[in-house]
């Protein structure tokens, strides 16, 4: 055993005990978690218990505890009985509590009755970012992620999916019921024992029957005509797989030093709705008056553009690939070249298309463009299969033909897109052993914001966290032994 490197006995008594100062580096985002908690004003944040009550037993300070949730996020800690664990032996959480252990109950109902201020608290950390200025370029990525619900998929109900669960049921009735006829026909014995057990399952099956029109008469009274019934927020959505029930975490993330700026939960399914409401609060929270945003395809939506124009903020979303004539391999909309002084459209065979008329479809004023020589057109054929190509032009189209020109001439703004903002959610949804331990909505906000905030690169480092602790002076990182 001499060839090897030996550690100490473990009974070796220290003249000279080790401060827990010395495990803790420099560059440990705990000192970060611990300046950035003892600068903030936690009564006008709203927590409970910062003023001690002059009566009964000394309460943990909302200080510590608030660290020991940050701390937990920051490292995908999640349950209060883990984080009661770690108090107890994680030389980190020592240091930043100052060796106090407070029991998991406690953990538990701090977070769940400070929801509130720790959205407050997660808002100053932006401020804080942007006093430091680390939001100079005032560009983001705006990109959303489906997190699973604790509602599972069959106690969620649409229209179609609960007419079908009631049609199978009536199904099994008349089943069992014509089973019931052919059994009264056999030995009194052997019909008298199926007889009964039939009975059973009919009743039963009636009863899950009128538990279902009861659960349609809630149904017709929502807006968006689906329920969930273990968590009455979440929502059927989309995915590649089969789908899921659950949420839609939108976050706009800073390009330059991927912070979170913002995040919000919804239960939306899709993203197309979400890109200048994101972009507006992104644009608050970073405290500047331009700001660039860029997002995938899912978030093209016209209304959105237009409205993020209208804003003032410049936006990258490069179009829906879902034209029938590209896919079919005729032509294109883009293949028609616009004039915007004629109001004209030329096509790929030389003619022009001219306005013919206007109208109003689903809220959008659309202009309709054809021209009267499609019938003798050598290219016809790659064209339409109808009498004239029609060409439609929303009256704010110039908006996204400025988009396109500006992707055109910044293509490298979707490789931006990617390396900025698609790290912090693939991690988020599917890590073994953990789960949301909170079922609505609104809970999962203050949850949502946490943990993105303190979402970790694959490689572990903590990059949310080490552009701020960069620039902290160094008297804040380290204290005095």
């Amino acid at each position: 055993m001499k060839r090897f490197i030996q550690g100490e006995h473990r009974g070796q008594s220290a003249l000279l005990p080790e401060s827990l100062d010395d495990y803790v580096a420099d560059t440990n985002p705990v000192r970060v978690v611990d300046v950035f908690v003892d600068e903030l004003d936690l009564v006008q944040l709203g927590f409970d218990g910062v003023v001690p009550a002059e009566t009964g037993r000394p309460a943990y300070h909302p200080a510590d505890l608030l660290k020991i949730y940050i701390y937990g996020y920051l490292n995908r800690i999640q349950s209060s009985r883990r984080l009661e664990r770690e108090a107890q032996r994680n030389v980190e959480l020592m240091w930043l509590t100052g060796r106090l252990m407070p029991d998991f109950k406690t953990i538990a109902n701090f977070r769940k009755d400070n929801g509130k201020a720790i959205r407050g608290v997660c808002r100053q950390f932006v401020v804080l970012c942007q006093q430091l200025g680390l939001f100079s370029e005032a560009l983001v990525a705006i990109d959303g992620s489906k997190f699973k619900a604790v509602n599972n998929r069959d106690r969620n109900f649409t229209s179609a999916k609960l007419q079908r669960r009631m049609e199978e049921i009536e199904s099994s009735i008349n089943r069992y019921l014509t089973a019931l006829d052919t059994a009264d026909r056999q030995e009194p014995a052997v019909a008298q024992v199926k007889a009964e057990r039939l009975h059973e399952k009919i009743a039963t099956l009636k009863t899950k029957l009128k538990e279902l029109k009861e659960i349609e008469v809630q149904l017709n009274e929502t807006s968006d005509k689906q329920i969930s019934l273990t968590d009455p927020d979440a929502r059927s959505m989309k995915t590649r797989g089969t789908g899921m029930v659950g949420y839609n975490v939108q976050a706009a993330v800073d390009a330059k030093h991927h912070l979170i700026v913002t995040h919000e939960v919804t239960n939306d399914g899709v993203d197309r709705d979400q890109l200048s409401a994101m972009a507006k609060q992104a644009r608050e929270a970073m405290g500047v008056e331009k700001l660039s945003a860029v997002a995938d395809r899912g978030y093209f939506k016209g209304e959105e553009t237009l409205a993020c124009h209208e804003a003032g903020i410049t936006v990258f979303v490069p179009k829906t690939l879902t034209s029938g004539a590209t896919a079919a391999g005729r032509f294109g909309k883009g293949d028609f070249i616009y004039d915007a002084a004629k109001n004209e459209y030329r096509c790929p065979a030389g003619e022009n298309l001219i306005w013919r008329y206007s109208s109003v479809e689903k809220g959008l004023k659309l202009h309709r463009y054809w021209s009267s020589h499609c019938q003798g057109c050598a290219l016809k054929e790659h064209c339409t299969p109808s009498p004239q190509r029609r060409v439609s032009r929303w009256e704010h189209e110039a908006v996204l033909e400025a988009m396109q020109t500006r992707l055109d001439q910044a293509p490298e703004m979707m490789r931006i897109r990617r390396q900025t903002v698609e790290h912090p959610f693939p991690h988020q949804n599917a890590r073994p052993g953990e789960h949301r331990d909170g079922p609505a909505c609104a809970r999962l906000q203050p949850q949502a914001r946490v943990e993105l905030a303190g979402q970790r690169c694959p490689n572990g480092s903590d990059e949310g966290l080490r552009p701020v602790l960069r620039v902290l002076p160094s008297s804040s990182r380290r204290t005095e032994a």
